[in-house]
């Protein structure tokens, strides 16, 4: 194994594994170039009224994809935790106590503050990271027995999340003290009133039912700010705790969101319902994008009842809301864990990742393509997009060391055309960019967290280094997500060929929050610029547009939102479409907001939505759409 590139520490990063200084844990990166060659590689917003979370998840099994505590037995994936039963889930994961690919060496980095230095405190839902560390060594590449993704043998995700890493606001590490990290809060409707099994769901009528004039938007609208065009409120009756809002996607001339129990289509221009799809049981999973022809697989639960999987796969033409293909996943032995699957899509191929196994089928007809892989290295989750990337566990049996691998592999065969190692100990955790390819991978345990950019052979091409004092907030959503999660879809982050664009941490020390976006040199790792949000205002980037960076302008107090662009040669932030000030408490309230811009139109629909009560609920705003 060899070693950093340097002995000398660098000011901060995010890199090598290190040994945290007292009451400040650092983040630290892993990886090594690999063997050269296509064939073997080495080496966190103030939130709205939080909605009601999802009742408590059941003790995690085991499986490939999340650490978990240990187990009395060894499993699949990752280390395990006393008591708990073995299995791909119940180990610690890549970032448990080990000493880090160093052995017992802290290594060069050691006691280095890291680029992002202090750690914000945890958010809803999952711990948060702050910078990435310093340089790691990579181990071999082959199928040998390291753990590459989640967790060694078993990574556990259970118990429950204590250690899952994105949540809406952000990405940090959590802090030293493990027992001050906060976790996520259920919060059940106080209402009295039991869930029912089978909610009934408003088809609507073409009419846009629950849609609230423009007129009455835009009675304080200013010179230069765009128009609301419509404002849409709750129209479905959903279960005590409520229900998580997958999209939106817009196709065309429609816009679609799912959730709960049914997909809807909604005109772009003045929020008419055109269509809905009524499902039979809960929507489970989503892939981030549908493919360049409107097409789409999400999952839905094989039932209604606590016990149900997430095991339906059902198409769908979000041209149309016409319902395409629909089958049912095989489970595939007992380490195969379908309570939550992950979805992606790349050219005409869906991918069902979970823990234990993953299943691959063409999008057009829902012919299956491939399944699971030969040897000890299996795939729990990819990213989809321009190119289809796979992130997998390697069953190992040194289960305080999980290996973990990825790999860009063919949509239609399923072989892979190069296969990337990191360090062992170090795990997958998101895709920040699929082309040029950029990485986040973390130690849960020694709450280390690590930005790679890879070459299109396979090898190393950088490593992410900020500044000291930086704090970074990627946000990847999924705040109640437990079991399973995408690698990819998320924002505060964008890449073009030789550059990658990052979001810091909201700032409220001064009078009003703010932030920056840093742009690191994906050759060097180092950073090149950063540019400042607008006074008093955060800004978070959605993606590349026409050369530039997208980005999305928050609302602020009496000051509203909007999209912007961000010139690859940094500056002032350049607004696109402004949204109004008259109606920025409205667009400020939306929970885990996700935002797409399309036509010129900008869409702002609430990550999930819960109540306290019938009134409550549709009362709730939903999704709202500004343009020109």
């Amino acid at each position: 194994m060899t070693q950093p590139p340097s002995q000398q520490p660098p000011q901060g990063g995010f890199g090598a594994p290190q040994e945290p200084p007292q009451g400040s844990p650092q983040p630290a990166a892993p990886g090594q170039p690999p063997q050269s060659g296509p064939t073997q590689g080495q080496p966190p917003a103030q939130p709205p009224q939080m909605p009601a979370a999802p009742p408590t998840p059941p003790p995690a099994q085991p499986g490939y994809g999340y650490p978990q505590p240990p187990a009395q037995a060894p499993g699949y994936g990752y280390p395990q935790q006393p008591g708990q039963q073995p299995g791909p889930y119940n180990q610690p994961g890549p970032y448990a106590q080990q000493p880090g690919p160093y052995g017992q060496q802290p290594g060069p980095y050691a006691q280095q503050p890291g680029p992002y230095g202090q750690q914000p405190q945890p958010g809803y839902g999952y711990p948060q990271q702050q910078y990435p560390g310093a340089p790691v060594p990579g181990g071999p590449g082959g199928t040998g027995g390291g753990n590459p993704f989640k967790g060694k043998p078993a990574v556990i995700i259970a118990a429950a999340v204590a250690a899952a890493v994105v949540i809406a606001g952000g990405v940090f590490l959590a802090t030293s003290g493990g027992d001050d990290d906060k976790k996520p809060v259920a919060h059940e409707s106080n209402d009295g009133k039991a869930p029912t099994g089978s909610p009934s769901v408003d088809e609507g009528d073409g009419n846009g039912d629950g849609r609230q004039a423009d007129d009455d938007l835009n009675a304080g609208r200013k010179p230069g700010e765009a128009k609301a065009l419509w404002l849409q409120t709750n129209d479905v009756d959903l279960p005590r705790n409520g229900a998580d809002v997958y999209g939106p996607w817009v196709v065309g001339d429609t816009v679609v969101k799912g959730m709960y129990r049914a997909v809807s289509g909604y005109s772009v221009a003045d929020g008419k319902q055109k269509w809905t799809l009524k499902l039979p049981a809960d929507i489970c999973a989503a892939p981030a994008q549908p493919t360049t022809d409107g097409k789409i697989v999400i999952g839905v639960e094989n039932g209604t009842t606590d016990k149900a999987d997430c095991s339906d796969l059902q198409m769908i033409d979000l041209n149309t809301g016409k319902a395409g293909w629909k089958k049912s996943i095989t489970k595939n032995g007992i380490w195969d864990m379908m309570s939550d699957i992950s979805l992606a899509i790349s050219a005409d191929t869906v991918t069902v990742g979970r823990t234990g196994n993953s299943n691959a089928y063409r999008v057009s007809d829902g012919k299956e393509l491939f399944g699971k892989q030969e040897g000890n290295c299996q795939p729990f989750a990819f990213a989809g997009g321009a190119k289809l990337i796979a992130a997998s566990s390697c069953r190992t049996d040194d289960l305080d060391n999980p290996q973990h691998q990825l790999q860009v592999v063919d949509p239609v065969t399923g072989k892979p055309k190069w296969t990337y190692r990191p360090a062992r100990g170090w795990e997958i955790d998101r895709v920040y960019s699929v082309s040029p390819l950029v990485v986040s991978l973390t130690q849960r345990e020694k709450k280390k967290w690590s930005i790679l950019a890879i070459k299109e052979n396979g090898t190393l091409r950088s490593q992410l280094i900020g500044d000291k004092g930086d704090k970074f907030a990627p946000d990847c959503g999924s705040t109640f997500a437990v079991f399973g999660k995408s690698l990819d879809g998320c924002t505060g982050v964008a890449a073009d060929a030789n550059t990658f664009y990052m979001a810091t941490q909201p700032d409220s020390s001064g009078s009003a929050r703010t932030n920056e976006v840093v742009a690191f040199n994906l050759n060097t790792g180092k950073p090149k610029w950063r540019a400042a949000a607008p006074a008093e205002q955060t800004v978070k980037p959605l993606r590349m547009e026409g050369g530039n960076v997208l980005l999305y302008v928050e609302a602020g107090y009496n000051k509203g939102g909007g999209i912007a662009t961000l010139a690859p040669a940094g500056g002032a932030p350049q607004m696109l479409l402004r949204h109004p000030e008259s109606t920025s408490q409205i667009e400020s309230s939306f929970w885990e907001a996700k935002v797409v811009y399309a036509g010129g139109r900008s869409f702002i629909a609430s990550g999930r939505v819960s109540a306290s009560n019938d009134k409550e609920e549709l009362e709730t705003k939903t999704m709202m759409a500004f343009g020109k």
